[in-house]
C-alpha cells in the first residue's frame, strides 16, 4: 500500500464515521477557546471543561484578565496542571490582546505565537477550529497515531510530522483531520494498550499489521 492510498482510505473511513469531528473543549467565542487551549497543555480537556465555567464568569474577556494578577487568577485554575505558570500566561495573554490586538484574538499563526503560553500547536488549533484554516496542530496524540498508522515516517519532531501530514491531506480537510487523529488517539489508539481489536483502521495501520505479522511468525515457528 502506498502512502497516498493509506491516507485516502483513512480519510474515507473518518468521513464516514466522524464527519462532524470537533474539539471537545467547551467555549463560546475565540477568546474562551484561546484560554481553554492554553490551559489544556499537558492536561485533559475534561479537566479544563470543569475549570473554565467559573473562570470565564470572573474573567469574561481580555480586559478583565489584563487588569488582574496571576495571584488573582490562580485560585480558579488550581486543579489544572502547572497552574502557577498558566496563571502568569493568562494575565499576559489578556495584556497582549489589549495592547497589541485591540482586544481581539488574531487569526494568523505568526501573530498568535506572540501571545504568552501560545506556541505553534496552540496557534494551529485556534486558526483551524475558529477559521477552518489548513493548519495541523500536532499534539502527543496526533504524533503517536500518525507514526503508528504510517501517515508519517521517522518524524522526529511535531513540526516534521506536521509537514508530512500536510503533504497528503487535502487543504479543505486539514481542520477536520486534526480532530480525527486526536480523538482516535484519545479513545482508540491509546498510548498504552491500543484497542487494535476494535479499530476500524486495521487494514491501513502499519503498527497493527506488523503486530499481526509477528504473531503469525511466532505461531508458525512455535509449531
Amino acid at each position: 500500500m502506498t502512502t497516498r492510498e493509506r491516507y485516502q482510505q483513512l480519510i474515507t473511513y473518518f468521513e464516514k464515521t466522524a464527519p462532524d469531528a470537533e474539539t471537545e473543549l467547551l467555549y463560546d467565542n475565540p477568546f474562551q477557546l484561546l484560554v481553554a487551549v492554553v490551559l489544556s497543555a499537558q492536561c485533559t480537556d475534561k479537566r479544563v471543561n470543569l475549570t473554565t465555567p467559573v473562570l470565564f464568569r470572573n474573567f469574561p474577556d481580555p480586559q478583565s484578565l489584563a487588569a488582574s494578577t496571576p495571584e488573582e487568577v490562580l485560585p480558579y485554575i488550581k486543579s489544572i496542571s502547572y497552574p502557577n505558570n498558566k496563571a502568569k500566561h493568562l494575565v499576559g495573554l489578556g495584556k497582549i490582546l489589549i495592547e497589541k490586538f485591540k482586544g481581539q484574538v488574531p487569526m494568523t499563526v505568526d501573530e498568535l505565537v506572540q501571545i504568552p503560553g501560545v506556541g505553534r500547536k496552540t496557534a494551529n488549533v485556534i486558526t483551524s477550529v475558529i477559521d477552518a484554516q489548513p493548519n495541523m496542530a500536532v499534539d502527543t496524540h496526533v504524533f503517536r497515531v500518525s507514526e503508528r498508522i504510517g501517515l508519517t515516517t521517522r518524524a522526529k519532531t511535531p513540526l516534521a510530522a506536521e509537514k508530512q501530514l500536510l503533504k497528503y491531506i487535502p487543504k479543505e480537510l486539514v481542520h477536520k483531520a486534526h480532530h480525527w487523529l486526536i480523538l482516535h488517539g484519545r479513545y482508540v489508539c491509546t498510548a498504552r494498550s491500543p484497542k487494535c481489536e476494535s479499530c476500524g483502521l486495521q487494514a491501513v495501520c502499519r503498527f497493527y499489521n506488523r503486530q499481526m505479522a509477528k504473531s503469525t511468525s511466532k505461531t508458525t515457528h512455535g509449531k
